[in-house]
């Protein structure tokens, strides 16, 4: 089997390490790891793999003279459109977390245990999905195949380091009574209606994130879909309760038997002895948890779910990760 140079870009940053848990963790067939980050963090050392690797500027000079094969992105919009073309100009596959390519017809949008087969396409750049919407596809793939999804109602509660570090600190300081630096209001003892900026329509951008790239993993541009995400006091995992109106008829045993048998989901669903998923289940973990599963008595077929994932890990480390291993694999077979 080839070996593969990675890099990591954006690799000293809150999903930058945990990239490199994740790889250390899966143990992918590499020759050479590059890890890349600004000129601020350039020289710093990294303990990875057993070995001390230093922190690359960078430039497209640093990028040109290395042979990658792979770049895991997570270094924002703005990193990602100048410099995710130079390295797939260099003949490396990118893999992005921003949401610079997402909704990019060109660049596949891939959540491995959904649309796999979407990684042949790639012309060099991969776009990860936003985290609150991956974690939503891998419990709604296979309900769309059994019973072909009409519509979705998403109400996220989403955890605050997926506001990255400051956010986290928000939270923190908080506690302390110290007013907020990243966030518009407190968010300690608080629920924020509002992720990201406000849009034309008054959707967040990140509910319409939500809403389109569902559409465009799914391949399905009639589904109707609509969000509200919301900011809450809780460290580590996002929590979804996600409402789903049907084509066909479906059953709550018939649901629940499509859950558990899903690739990547766990089903924790004993109402009796107070079994469901959690926030503080999912931390650390790759897998989507499901359970509150029951009827919409309200519609002539539909259902309610409760979804949590880890944002850090599901929601962007490993999604990527996972990606690589099925390029890799589908490279070597």
């Amino acid at each position: 089997m080839k070996k593969y140079n990675i890099a990591v870009v954006g690799a000293t940053g809150m999903v930058g390490n945990m990239f490199l848990k994740v790889l250390s963790e899966r143990k992918l067939p590499v020759e050479n790891y590059y890890l890349f980050a600004s000129k601020k963090s350039a020289g710093k050392e990294i303990d990875f793999m057993g070995k001390k690797h230093t922190v690359i500027e960078l430039t497209e000079e640093n990028v040109k003279a290395l042979n990658i094969d792979i770049a895991l992105f997570s270094a924002g919009a703005g990193t990602s459109k100048a410099f995710a073309p130079v390295f797939a100009a260099q003949g490396a596959v990118v893999i992005d977390n921003s949401s610079c390519w997402r909704m990019d017809p060109e660049v596949p949008l891939v959540v491995p245990e959904v649309n796999p087969e979407d990684i042949a396409w790639n012309k060099g750049i991969i776009a990860n999905p936003n985290c609150s919407t991956i974690q939503a596809m891998v419990a709604l793939k296979p309900l769309h195949d059994k019973y072909k999804i009409k519509r979705i109602v998403y109400s996220t509660y989403q955890a605050v380091s997926g506001a990255g570090v400051q956010g986290y600190k928000d939270l923190e300081d908080g506690i302390k009574g110290v007013p907020p630096v990243k966030f518009n209001h407190p968010i300690f003892a608080n629920c924020l209606p509002q992720i990201d900026v406000f849009l034309d329509n008054g959707y967040t951008k990140e509910e319409m994130k939500m809403i389109e790239e569902t559409k465009k993993i799914l391949h399905d541009q009639s589904l109707k879909i609509t969000a509200t995400t919301v900011r809450v006091p809780v460290f580590h995992g996002h929590s979804e309760s996600i409402n789903i109106e049907f084509e066909k008829p479906c059953t709550l045993q018939g649901i629940k038997d499509a859950l558990a048998s899903a690739e990547g989901l766990v089903l924790k669903d004993d109402i009796a002895n107070c079994v469901y998923p959690m926030a503080i289940d999912a931390e650390g973990k790759d897998e989507v948890f499901v359970g509150r599963v029951r009827i919409d008595e309200s519609v002539e077929s539909g259902c309610n779910i409760w979804c949590v994932a880890d944002n850090i890990r599901k929601g962007a480390a490993t999604n990527a990760v996972q990606i690589a291993q099925k390029l890799i694999q589908s490279q070597n077979n």
